[in-house]
């Protein structure tokens, strides 16, 4: 591809509003351009390169025995009302009508869709385990679209549902796309991390994300540092090893607490440690108000929470319901003498708590000397905050340190939840009518695209690998203006096409320093430049990532590339 006829409008300056590397870089580079909040065009580099990707998925999925198809994106908004996802899904759900006022979703994944498509063509066991999978623009009204590619309005993913008589069928698929996905985000060249993670709107229960390492990433990943276990931290589970005090209980006390709002205002007007503090949240749970207290030092885990009652939906209560409620507002909240409306639980760590503070359900006045069990009933214990930093490792081994993650890919166990709701049956072998178990595996193909620029950058521009580069050479003349030059890049173009390099060629009349710029912006692996030494046969080859560079003579390129790309 010779540059003076492509359309890659480079930039000198960083574009307003792009606050990471890779919404920087892929802007500045002319790899995307903004067309709305939230969405990307995807000019020539940017396309190579998003191709080279769906094909490394392509050739991973094929080889994993999973069938390519095309799906809609314009979904009926009966088969979601089937699952009940039309209203539980929430505002992300792009919603439309036809010109007949009938309602429409922009999909934001296909479980609706390929079930239904499913039940209708797989009638018997012999057509399972079944894979299918396809590669296509996703929607959703993110409220916030940041970040380039890594969250936006549409965006283009890979995914793939398996289909299954059993459980044991679906785990050793769920296994095998976990695998699959382990070798495509490996020829990627990304360092990333597989994590236990929640289903969240997908529904189901077993589910790994995988975790493109980046201090940008929006999510904490929890690991061990001495095992290879790792968790979004939502999901990571805490070891309950707390002590009880030896101390003696003392009486419960009503204090005042005048304008002390925060548990570190309240922790230091009553002179203890925030571990010394019970911290009380309402929530609403499903249909159900539930008081949930923690340590003062520690998180509620809104995650749990919805996990331990198996809710579809958990939200904080607002301060007016809590005064409804409770007679107080936040910050002076407290299990003790809770109405029988609101259930009570708690976190294991507030079981061992001894004279400990709380708020007293009236403004500006807290209790000291709360013990759980004498001043207050707790309807369950369990695990409900946060992994912190030091924290026992879950698995055991060590203890857990946070990194920073961009969520690449998830693998999901569905179960029969789809397929229950819209009727995906299958004869067996005995004849009988069964629902279909499923898989769910998705890959967000862009959000790949920007990870690994955010892995693969210098101060000068992208640094790209090898097998995901828009072109592996990049080929330029100092001055195209000199004949012997000219000549000799035009040779070298038709030499490095004829042997199957994909190039692009800098043949634009611009000074040599724009060029350099240009190229190391664009971060092409390999590049050649034709200069001062053209009339007697030798260039300069520089490779883009380790700044090693070569005189080679235009007899020996062909074996010098060959080698670079072999390191």
């Amino acid at each position: 591809m010779k540059q003076s006829q492509s359309l890659i409008p480079t930039l000198k300056e960083v574009p307003a509003g792009a606050d990471i590397k890779s919404h920087q870089l892929l802007l500045r580079a002319g790899f995307i351009r903004q067309t709305a909040s939230g969405v990307y065009s995807y000019l020539p580099l940017g396309k190579r390169v998003l191709r080279k990707i769906e094909e490394i998925v392509r050739e991973e999925m094929d080889q994993a025995g999973a069938n390519e198809m095309l799906m809609p994106a314009l979904q009926p908004a009966e088969i979601w009302k089937e699952t009940g996802r039309w209203d539980v899904y929430g505002p992300e759900l792009m919603r439309l009508q036809d010109r007949h006022e009938r309602e429409f979703a922009l999909g934001p994944t296909h479980e609706e869709v390929i079930t239904s498509l499913v039940k209708d063509e797989v009638k018997s066991y012999k057509k399972l385990p079944l894979t299918l999978y396809q590669i296509q623009t996703k929607y959703r009204d993110e409220q916030r679209p940041r970040f380039g590619l890594l969250r936006g309005r549409e965006f283009v993913m890979k995914d793939a549902y398996s289909f299954h008589e059993t459980y044991e069928s679906l785990d050793e698929s769920y296994q095998l796309m976990y695998d699959t996905y382990s070798k495509i985000f490996n020829r990627c060249g990304l360092d990333f991390r597989p994590v236990i993670a929640d289903s969240g709107a997908m529904g189901g229960k077993d589910t790994h994300e995988f975790m493109a390492l980046s201090d940008v990433g929006e999510d904490t990943i929890a690991y061990s540092d001495t095992s290879d276990y790792a968790a979004n931290i939502e999901m990571a589970e805490v070891t309950p090893n707390y002590e009880k005090p030896t101390t003696s209980l003392k009486e419960i006390e009503k204090v005042e607490t005048p304008n002390q709002k925060t548990m570190q205002e309240v922790a230091d007007y009553l002179e203890h440690s925030l571990s010394e503090g019970l911290k009380a949240l309402m929530f609403k749970v499903d249909e159900k108000l539930v008081l949930v207290v923690t340590r003062g030092d520690h998180e509620v885990n809104d995650i749990k929470l919805k996990n331990l009652y198996q809710a579809s939906m958990v939200e904080l209560a607002t301060e007016h319901e809590t005064k409804q409620l409770l007679g107080a507002g936040f910050g002076s909240l407290g299990p003790v003498g809770v109405s029988d409306k609101v259930e009570v639980v708690a976190d294991h760590a507030v079981e061992y708590v001894m004279n400990a503070s709380c708020g007293a359900n009236e403004d500006g006045y807290h209790f000291i000397n709360v013990n759980p069990g004498r001043d207050f009933t707790v309807a369950k214990y369990a695990d409900l905050r946060f992994i912190q930093e030091g924290d026992p490792s879950p698995d055991g081994q060590g203890v857990v340190k946070f990194a920073r993650g961009i969520e690449i890919g998830q693998v999901f166990k569905l179960g029969d939840f789809y397929a229950d709701q819209l009727g995906a049956l299958y004869l067996d072998d005995q004849g009988k009518s069964k629902t279909m178990i499923m898989g769910c595996y998705g890959i967000g193909v862009s959000r790949v695209l920007a990870a690994i620029v955010e892995q693969f950058h210098d101060e000068n521009g992208i640094t790209w690998p090898d097998v995901i580069a828009p072109f592996q050479v990049h080929l330029l003349t100092i001055n195209a203006k000199k004949e012997e030059q000219s000549q000799l890049a035009d040779k070298l173009y038709q030499m490095l096409q004829t042997s199957g390099i994909e190039v692009l060629y800098d043949d634009r009349k611009e000074r040599a320093g724009v060029k350099f710029a240009d190229s190391d912006l664009i971060g092409i692996p390999y590049r050649i430049t034709v200069g001062k030494r053209a009339s007697e046969g030798y260039v300069e080859f520089k490779h883009r990532s380790t700044g090693e560079q070569l005189e080679v003579h235009e007899s020996n390129i062909m074996e010098t590339i060959n080698k670079m790309m072999k390191k």
